[in-house]
């Protein structure tokens, strides 16, 4: 008997090269009705995660999907040679109406704490930080034409926010890094893996 596999909604992040597969998938997305929402986005990787992602590139096609099945079929079909990222939400945290667009998506890895008390608890604090209006907690997987030398040891503790201010992507991502330090502090290890400052909203 086959396994039956098991569909999530949840981000991707694909390299936008400016090249044929980059429009096309753009494109598709656009189109898609599986895709909610898709932006043009700045990736910055932090010196943590840096060395598992040598593939990487600076910029992104960023697109918030309903069901992780057909979005893999996009990603094998236009696969390159730089890192796509698929961030499959298996727990949504939380989701409310804020005031102003998204403009940041921050992605981060807990470290020591997956247990749902630690989740829970994270959950708990990110709810009291105004300007995020989603976290979901899930697991990452990649797609790339050239290997990864090294695999990344937290791809099943993946926590993705999203963060709406008219304030400058800088000014959001010292708020994001006052918000880790504010979850650090109550002993659990939440490191940013990569930061999304959104260019241009396409959907």
């Amino acid at each position: 008997m086959s396994e039956l596999k098991l569909s999530y909604s949840g981000y991707v992040c694909a390299p936008y090269l400016h090249n044929h597969e980059s429009i096309e998938l753009k494109d598709l997305w656009v189109k898609s009705k599986n895709v909610e929402k898709v932006y043009f986005a700045t990736g910055t990787f932090s010196n943590e995660s840096k060395p598992y992602f040598t593939e990487s590139t600076n910029h992104y096609l960023v697109a918030k999907y309903k069901d992780s099945a057909e979005i893999i079929k996009n990603l094998e079909k236009f696969n390159q040679d730089k890192i796509a990222f698929m961030f499959d939400i298996r727990e949504d945290l939380f989701e409310r109406e804020t005031d102003g667009k998204t403009n940041f998506i921050s992605v981060y890895y807990l470290e020591y704490g997956d247990s749902e008390e630690d989740v829970k608890e994270v959950a708990s604090l990110l709810v009291n930080r105004e300007k995020i209006d989603s976290a979901g907690y899930g697991k990452m997987e990649t797609y790339c034409t050239t290997p990864s030398k090294f695999t990344f040891p937290y791809a099943e503790s993946i926590l993705v926010i999203e963060v709406s201010s008219e304030k400058s992507h800088q000014s959001v991502k010292k708020y994001c890094d006052q918000t880790r330090r504010t979850v650090t502090r109550r002993g659990l290890t939440m490191s940013n893996m990569v930061s999304l400052s959104i260019l241009e909203t396409l959907k």
